[in-house]
C-alpha cells in the first residue's frame, strides 16, 4: 500500500504545484458570482436604473431582433419563432413595457423607408397582440427607416431590414410593481420557479401491515 499512497501524493504535489499562484476558488467562480445579488441591491438603492436592468436581461435572455424579405413587411416563419420567444418573455412580465424600433435598408427614398419601418414595427406589433399581449404595453411604435443600418451599404442588405424589441419602462400604477423596484420582480419569478420536495420524517408510524420506520425491526411474532 505504501506505493499507491507515494503515487497519491506525488499527484497531490503536483496538483498544487499547478495552482500555485491561482486564487482560492478560481475554478469554482468564473467571476460571476454574486452578480445577480449585487446588481438588485444596486436597483434597490437606486444605483442602477430598472429599465436599463430589465432591458439587458431581455436583450441577454432573448434575440432582439427579426428581419424581414426585401421591400416586405411580411413574418417570415424565422421572425415568426424568433417573436414566440419574445412574446413568451413579455408575458412573464405584465408590469413591463416594450417598444419595437422599425428599420429599413438603404434601397428607396428616406420617406419610403419610414413608412416601411412604421409597417414592420406595427407587423410585430400585431404578432404580439395576437399572442394575449396588450397593446397598451407597447408604449411606441418607432421607425427609423434607413438611418441607422447594422451594414453601410447602398445594396440590399437583410441585416438592415429588422425591428429590434426592447425594454422601454414599467406600466405605471401597475399593481405587481412595488416601488418600481427591479428586485421585486425577480423575485417572484424566483419563486414561481420553485420545485416542491417530498419531506420524509423519521418514526412516522408504519402503514397497515408494514414494519416501524425510524430503523427499528418488527418484532418476531
Amino acid at each position: 500500500m505504501k506505493p499507491v499512497t507515494l503515487a497519491l501524493s506525488a499527484v497531490a504535489l503536483l496538483s498544487l504545484a499547478a495552482c500555485e499562484g491561482v486564487p482560492v476558488g478560481a475554478k469554482v467562480d468564473e467571476g460571476g458570482f454574486g452578480n445577480s445579488t449585487m446588481n438588485n441591491f444596486l436597483v434597490q438603492t437606486g444605483q442602477i436604473d430598472a429599465t436599463r436592468a430589465l432591458g439587458e436581461r431581455f436583450a441577454g435572455e432573448i434575440q432582439t431582433t427579426v428581419t424581414f424579405p426585401f421591400n416586405s413587411a411580411q413574418l417570415t416563419p424565422e421572425a415568426q419563432a424568433v417573436l414566440n420567444r419574445q412574446a413568451d418573455w413579455i408575458r412573464q412580465f405584465p408590469e413591463v413595457r416594450f417598444r419595437v424600433y422599425g428599420h429599413t435598408d438603404l434601397v428607396g427614398s428616406n420617406g419610403y423607408n419610414k413608412r416601411l419601418g412604421q409597417r414592420r414595427a406595427e407587423a410585430v406589433v400585431s404578432y404580439f397582440a395576437a399572442r394575449g399581449i396588450s397593446r397598451a404595453r407597447l408604449e411606441a411604435l418607432v421607425s427609423f427607416g434607413e438611418t441607422r443600418p447594422v451594414i453601410q451599404t447602398q445594396a440590399p442588405e437583410e441585416q438592415n431590414r429588422r425591428t429590434v424589441t426592447e425594454v422601454s419602462g414599467f406600466v405605471e400604477n401597475h399593481p405587481s410593481v412595488l416601488d418600481g423596484k427591479y428586485a421585486e420582480v425577480i423575485y417572484r419569478e424566483y419563486v414561481k420557479s420553485a420545485v416542491p420536495v417530498a419531506t420524509v420524517i423519521v418514526g412516522t408510524p408504519p402503514a397497515e401491515g408494514g414494519a416501524p420506520s425510524g430503523g427499528g425491526s418488527a418484532p418476531t411474532p
